[in-house]
């Protein structure tokens, strides 16, 4: 069994590439995370007890991983608490190890920029439209034939935004507060 965890902590060591049994990238790395506090009688930041856990990223959130953390950043990630059992000759322990779902750089540190992962080519022709209904709804994940163009309104505010190009739509306006989805 596994338990959801989050975790705010600092990359310790190099992240390691590997690979699993189907040939999908892997990221491992340690993530130390420690409690800081403030001693009022010392008028000092002080730190108390540090955790260490084995992190696995799979898929491409592990390949993006390796491609944007380093040694020594402060990272947030989400995923599976697994803690594991290990013996040697010598001594015996507790592994907690947890595989990450989601991970990110602690902005309250740093800035990052975001670089969208350009997507695999398609090979597949697109989806065939639906004409079932015809009222010209798509198939979802066919290609819009109509593009959406910003409006160029100056700095006078105004209650639309976004003005859909002449298509199926019929250059309908949509309202800047409404809901992509």
């Amino acid at each position: 069994m596994s338990d959801h965890i989050t975790l705010v902590g600092n990359i310790v060591g190099d992240l390691e590439q590997r690979t699993t049994r189907g040939g999908g990238p892997v990221a491992a790395f340690r993530l130390a995370v420690g409690e800081r506090r403030f001693d009022r009688e010392k008028g000092e930041w002080v730190d108390g007890h540090t955790n260490f856990y084995a992190i696995s990223v799979f898929g491409d959130l592990g390949a993006h991983a390796l491609r944007s953390f380093q040694k020594g950043e402060r990272v947030i990630l989400s995923g599976r608490l697994r803690l594991r059992e290990w013996e040697t000759e010598s001594k015996r322990g507790v592994s907690a190890d947890v595989v990450a779902d989601a991970i990110g750089h602690d902005l309250r540190w740093g800035v990052s920029v975001f670089q969208r992962a350009a997507k695999p080519q398609q090979t597949a022709e697109p989806a065939p439209r639906d004409e079932r209904d015809g009222g010209g709804w798509t198939v979802p994940g066919a290609p819009l034939e109509a593009p959406a163009v910003i409006a160029d309104r100056g700095t006078e505010p105004a209650r639309s935004e976004l003005v859909v190009g002449a298509g199926e739509l019929g250059g309908v306006e949509v309202p800047a507060d409404a809901a992509p989805f």
